[in-house]
């Protein structure tokens, strides 16, 4: 009967020179928790941004009152920053008595001459038809060159109804009312003394438009980005002009990808402000002329390290 040899125990967790192995454990939780870290910075920036696009104000339901007065009803639909215009409809809600009861027609012609001044000029609306929506446009004060913190300024909208034929038309008094809403804008309505070239009228009301918290919020992420891009790209360049790392050729062709990506970066942001403004000159040249110097810097160290 052979005697049994005992088995040598298993190692675990030691080297053959009796060191212990790392354990793949450390490596997989630091894996998970990048990936969490990861995963909230992800889902906070998307709650930043509801919350910062849900906080924005817009123009609530209008007053259309109970039919003792002419309502004129402005919804605002766009705004055109580098026209210096906004795109509105005019409605025209009669008053009681201009309407005919058993039709729901105007009983008269009417017209209404809106101030300020506007492209249609007196919207007519004839006897026997009901009053239709029109199209047209108001002009605003504001400097786009200030973007993002530009704002735009109605001068007091305010409206006269006026009602008849011929020289029998008389003026009445008419309630402008403001409502609309534009993604990416806060939007104010105030009452204000009407125009000194508003005629008939009591009362006015000034529309105002700022940029609302989300899109502020992301133009400062993409300036960060334009920002890191010329960063990485010196630092990197002034490891291989002092000669601390090795030239490599893909640098270049690096260096030449973030340079044509600065202009489509600029032009994403919202409501993109005209070539010129205060960012071309303050960020976005700066980002170009760095880009370009950390490509020079390539080039030297290619001419001088490479054979």
């Amino acid at each position: 009967m052979q005697p049994q040899n005992p088995q040598a125990p298993e190692r675990q967790g030691n080297s053959r020179h009796g060191a212990p192995e790392p354990k793949s454990g450390r490596r997989v939780g630091t894996i998970i928790g990048v990936v969490l870290v990861v995963l909230l910075a992800y889902a906070g920036t998307l709650f930043a941004y509801w919350y910062l696009s849900g906080s924005s104000t817009e123009l609530g339901p209008a007053d259309v009152g109970d039919g003792s007065e002419t309502v004129v009803l402005v919804t605002v639909k766009a705004l055109r920053t580098v026209d210096y215009q906004a795109d509105v409809k005019v409605l025209v809600i009669p008053q009681t008595d201009l309407i005919d009861e058993r039709l729901e027609v105007l009983n008269t012609d009417i017209s209404v001459r809106l101030f300020p001044w506007n492209t249609l000029g007196d919207l007519s609306f004839p006897a026997g038809e009901s009053p239709a929506e029109k199209t047209t446009t108001l002009d605003l004060d504001g400097d786009v060159n200030n973007w993002p913190f530009d704002s735009y300024t109605s001068e007091p909208i305010s409206a006269t109804l006026l009602v008849g034929t011929g020289d029998e038309r008389e003026f009445m008094p008419a309630r402008v009312e403001l409502e609309g809403a534009l993604q990416g804008w806060d939007i104010y309505a105030e009452d204000v003394p009407p125009g000194p070239n508003d005629s008939g009228t009591e009362a006015a009301t000034e529309l105002t438009m700022r940029r609302s918290l989300g899109p502020l919020a992301f133009d400062l992420g993409i300036c960060i980005v334009l920002i890191t891009l010329p960063t990485l790209a010196i630092t990197t360049a002034l490891q291989v002009i002092t000669r601390r790392k090795a030239f490599q050729m893909p640098f270049l062709t690096w260096y030449a990808a973030m340079l044509f990506a600065v202009v489509p970066l600029r032009n994403i942001l919202p409501g993109a402000p005209p070539p010129g403004a205060w960012i071309d000159v303050g960020l976005v040249l700066w980002v170009l002329v760095a880009l370009v110097t950390a490509m020079l810097m390539a080039v030297i160290s290619w001419w001088k390290q490479v054979d």
